[in-house]
């Protein structure tokens, strides 16, 4: 089973995720934690405009990348398995009091130990979720 290494893109998109973040505590005060910037667009009205604008531009910046690279989303996951993969992200972004971005990008730049340890969880699970879905499943990860 083959995969694609992309280091290119790879550093690009975490250079832009790290201006965003930068930029963002730097002009807001704020942190990127795209989970607590969703949440609190939803159930609060403070700050819901920038806020929608970082989400609307999370959307919008996949999109150009798709456009302008001529790259495809990847395809020939059972829709099931991806429903349930989102709900068990949600639950666990709730459990676990923030998302991949808010603990492993800011989290951990401001040295964290909260942080520390939900990332070290979240690779744990990504590279179990990893295994079991390609080696016990067959499907390509």
């Amino acid at each position: 089973m083959s995969t694609e290494f992309t280091p290119v893109s790879a550093l690009a998109g975490g250079a832009l995720i790290g201006l965003a973040a930068t930029w963002l505590l730097a002009a807001l005060g704020r942190i990127a934690g795209v989970s607590g910037v969703l949440n609190n667009a939803i159930e609060s009205g403070e700050g819901r405009g920038w806020r929608l604008a970082f989400l609307i531009g999370l959307v919008l910046g996949a999109g150009a990348w798709f456009a302008f690279t001529g790259a495809t989303p990847r395809s020939g996951f059972p829709p099931p398995l991806l429903i349930a993969g989102g709900l068990l992200v949600g639950f666990g972004t709730r459990l676990g009091n923030g998302c991949t971005s808010g603990h492993g990008i800011c989290g951990l730049a401001r040295l964290s130990r909260r942080s520390l340890v939900a990332v070290a969880i979240f690779m744990t699970a990504g590279a179990a979720t990893v295994f079991v879905v390609r080696h016990l499943f067959g499907m390509p990860a």
